[in-house]
Parts: structure tokens; C-alpha cells; sequence
């Protein structure tokens, strides 16, 4: 079973208190609220995380900032040892998310004029917009790779906020730079933070009739 630090429950403060121990601020423990203290070591982080990539889109002209990036970025400090926050499930989650995302574009028509051209409902985008999100998670669920920011991903693709070839690619390098910020600060608060995959998750489970209406061994 997971500790709490891996859910996102009070537990996870410990993993705060040796990050604050390292930097000398484990003097913020004794005098504020532990919640407050944890609010504040995501708020942080995420701000770091994100300005980091908001500094290279505007040096770069480049989306390196898209809006499913935030929800990405507060998993992987609340709660960074659940599976869904592992670096597999994000990169891989996304990276289903955008293929998904594009194809759905391109089959449906959808592609044939730009975001918000249309001042009407346009049946394209919007069977666009479902094709993507089922096919997104589906996949996820056929991969093992569920991450649920990437149900956003594959929209913002889909309706064509982001849809040309070389954005694509760089806001999945986004993605990357994201996950390797947030292993070398869970790495530095004394988490066992993944290099790929989380391997507390066994990989044979069994869930029983008490979880699901059937009984389901993943083999």
C-alpha cells in the first residue's frame, strides 16, 4: 500500500519537512501550520516549474506553457508518488493525448479552418473534440499510462488551439522539461521519486468483484 505522501494526504508533509531540513527553513514547521507550510511548498514549486517554461516560450515564441501543463505540474508536487504522477504516465499520458489530439484534427475535417474562424456550432470540431477524448482514454487505459491532464491536452489539440506538427512536438518537450524539474526537487525533499515508472504498483493486480462488477487480472 502507498503512504499518504504518495495520495496527496497529510503524510506528505514529511517528504517537506527533509527539503526543508536541506535549505535550513525546517524552522517554518515549529512556527506555522503544517497545511500552510505544504501550500506553500507546492505554490513554489509549481510557480519555479512553470515560470521556468513560461521564461523559454517567450524566449523562444514557442508554446512552451499550454493550459493542461497546470493540472500536470500540481500532481507532480501533491501528490508525486501516485502512478498517475510518475514520469511513464505523464510524458506517455500526454504524448497519447497529442497524437490523439492531431488525428481526430486531421480525420474530421476539423483542420479545414482556424481556431474560432467559425462563428457557429461547427460539427467538425465538435466530433473532433469527442473522437479525441475517448480515443485519449482509451489508450490510456489499453497502455497503463493514465495521467488526466491529458484528456485536456488532447482537446486543446482537437479544437485547434495548438495544432501544427511543431507545436505538437514542442509541447511535449514541455512536458519532459516539466517531469525533470520535478525529479530533481522530489529527489532533493528524500522521495523516492521514479526515474520511469512507479514500481511500488505491482504489475500483476487483482481487482475483485468488491471493486468492479467483474473480476479483472491484469496480466
Amino acid at each position: 500500500m502507498q503512504n499518504q505522501s504518495a495520495s496527496g494526504g497529510d503524510g506528505g508533509l514529511e517528504h517537506v519537512s527533509v527539503l526543508l531540513d536541506r535549505v535550513r527553513l525546517a524552522w517554518l514547521l515549529d512556527r506555522f501550520p503544517p497545511r500552510l507550510v505544504w501550500s506553500a511548498y507546492v505554490f513554489v514549486n509549481g510557480f519555479l516549474t512553470i515560470a521556468l517554461l513560461a521564461s523559454l516560450a517567450v524566449l523562444t515564441n514557442s508554446p512552451f506553457v499550454f493550459p493542461s501543463l497546470g493540472p500536470t505540474a500540481y500532481l507532480l508536487f501533491i501528490a508525486p508518488l501516485a502512478e498517475n504522477s510518475s514520469p511513464r504516465n505523464s510524458i506517455v499520458g500526454h504524448a497519447i493525448g497529442i497524437i490523439c489530439g492531431y488525428a481526430a484534427f486531421e480525420l474530421t475535417g476539423a483542420a479545414t479552418l482556424p481556431f474560432g474562424a467559425h462563428p457557429g456550432v461547427y460539427w467538425p470540431r465538435i466530433i473532433a473534440a469527442a473522437l479525441s477524448l475517448s480515443t485519449t482514454g482509451a489508450f490510456m487505459t489499453l497502455f497503463r499510462a493514465s495521467h488526466p491532464p491529458a484528456g485536456a491536452t488532447t482537446l486543446i489539440v482537437s479544437l485547434g488551439i495548438i495544432s501544427k506538427p511543431k507545436e505538437l512536438v514542442i509541447i511535449e518537450a514541455a512536458v519532459v522539461i516539466l517531469v525533470a524539474q520535478a525529479f530533481v526537487i522530489n529527489r532533493l525533499s528524500g522521495l523516492s521519486y521514479p526515474i520511469w515508472k512507479n514500481h511500488e504498483t505491482s504489475q500483476h493486480r487483482r481487482f475483485s468483484s468488491g471493486d468492479w462488477p467483474w473480476t479483472w487480472h491484469d496480466n
